[in-house]
């Protein structure tokens, strides 16, 4: 029976999610919307289910309950590579192959496409990247932790998606290369990409246009970055503040 809350302007819907390992469940009916063009973030501290509640999204871990909607179909039982040629990219927190060169990382990104011209769509990320065409034949394991997260976020846009989904961008990164990873997801929103960004770093809020909180498995908020510093918890628990 499908979800019978999708809202039609969702670009993904994931109504009722629940998903785990074996017999441990991570996630308790987590019900998430990302509309088009907008950036949601999915805040949450270690353990709370945010990579569990990703992987099942993007197809590699099975739902075990509830529906996945992306662009107005149902792929909660479809593959991952589907759902990716149907708009959706996943970025992990590891984000790239480190033995392959950077050029090797980003066409392997292109072929969900089936891209007639890889190289166009090659030059345009360079474009974005302009320092991973300067390091192209090189290996992915020389670059700074900074450049294997624009690298693995150029992989991910090699496909074309409307979605791009990441996990934990910040991970690793000193705050100078957080800022800069933040810079370059505020340009893709604004060039009209839907972003649905999992984080434990409160910088991210910068670039949302909606929050949703997970602890324990669970969605404990959701609403706008302006509705979420007005609820006193969340600003004790997330900002320090009294």
């Amino acid at each position: 029976m499908p979800p019978s809350a999708s809202p039609a302007s969702a670009l993904l819907h994931a109504d009722g999610i629940v998903a785990g390992y074996g017999t441990m469940q991570v996630l308790w009916g987590v019900d998430l919307d990302v509309r088009p063009g907008e950036t949601v973030l999915l805040l949450g501290a270690n353990g709370a289910g945010k990579t569990t509640f990703l992987k099942t999204l993007v197809g590699l871990i099975e739902a075990r309950q509830g529906h996945i909607v992306l662009g107005g179909e149902e792929v909660t039982r479809t593959r991952s590579s589907d759902r990716m040629r149907r708009g959706m990219t996943y970025m992990s927190e590891l984000a790239v192959f480190p033995d392959l060169s950077i050029e090797e990382n980003i066409r392997i990104g292109a072929q969900a496409l089936g891209h007639a011209n890889p190289n166009a769509r090659l030059d345009e990320l360079y474009g974005l990247f302009p320092v991973l065409r300067e390091k192209r034949r090189d290996a992915a394991s020389s670059l700074s932790g900074g450049q294997r997260k624009m690298l693995g976020i150029a992989k991910a846009l090699a496909a074309e998606p409307k979605l791009l989904v990441l996990d934990e961008p910040s991970a690793g990164l000193s705050p100078l290369f957080v800022k800069e990873v933040i810079r370059v997801l505020a340009g893709l929103r604004d060039r009209g990409l839907a972003l649905l960004v999992a984080e434990q770093n409160i910088g991210f809020l910068e670039i949302a246009t909606r929050v949703f909180v997970l602890e324990g498995g669970r969605i404990r908020f959701s609403g706008t970055v302006a509705e979420m510093t007005d609820n006193e918890a969340l600003r004790r628990a997330y900002f320090g503040l009294k």
